[in-house]
């Protein structure tokens, strides 16, 4: 059973970013670091934003990429070989188009599915063997309106739903971090 190392959000850096679909991976270790007290500091040489905290015992950093959405492994990659974290102690939060709107999926490699992030992630790890988890934004409908989508802020019913998505997996992360993926996954997975 393997524990959690490291906890990365998936965002893109900026103001004009923040609280957009594309960036619920940035606002739920913002929360994780609210919950715990402790403030994000640069870190050039990972490519990011790092916080260091315990959460069920164990020391846990969290990470906010700073390369923008599709050069995000750089930065995951630089931390997993600084301090030796292996692919399966990895946590990723990020925005998933092909869930409804605040729901959850907790797993452990798989494919991508489009999503640049993770694209990155897996080919600077050389892995998909890390785990992640997922959290539906939903669809606009059409292919064509996605990008547009992911990068603007959602409706304040949508953000409700998103909201209270971060806020059930925050009380199930001692659970993750402490490997136990199978009891997070039967309640994350229930609506």
């Amino acid at each position: 059973m393997n524990k959690i190392q490291l906890v990365v959000g998936l965002g893109n850096p900026g103001t004009e970013y923040e609280h957009t679909r594309h960036n619920v991976g940035f606002d739920f270790v913002d929360a994780i670091a609210e919950q715990q007290s402790v403030l994000f500091s640069e870190e050039k040489k990972f490519f990011g934003m790092l916080a260091r905290t315990k959460i069920a015992g164990e020391e846990i950093r969290l990470l906010k990429p700073q390369t923008y959405m599709n050069k995000s492994g750089q930065s995951v990659a630089a931390v997993a070989n600084f301090f030796r974290i292996p692919p399966e102690a990895i946590l990723v939060i990020h925005d998933e188009l092909d869930l409804p709107c605040g729901a959850l999926k907790l797993k452990n490699g798989g494919s991508h599915g489009g999503h640049n992030g993770l694209k990155d992630i897996q080919a600077h790890l050389s892995t998909p063997a890390f785990w992640r988890l997922r959290i539906g934004i939903g669809h606009p409908g059409d292919k064509k309106l996605v990008v547009d989508y992911v990068l603007k802020k959602p409706i304040s019913t949508q953000r409700t739903m998103i909201q209270e998505s971060i806020d059930k997996a925050l009380n199930e992360l001692p659970t993750i971090i402490g490997g136990d993926m199978a009891t997070a996954m039967r309640i994350l997975h229930t609506q």
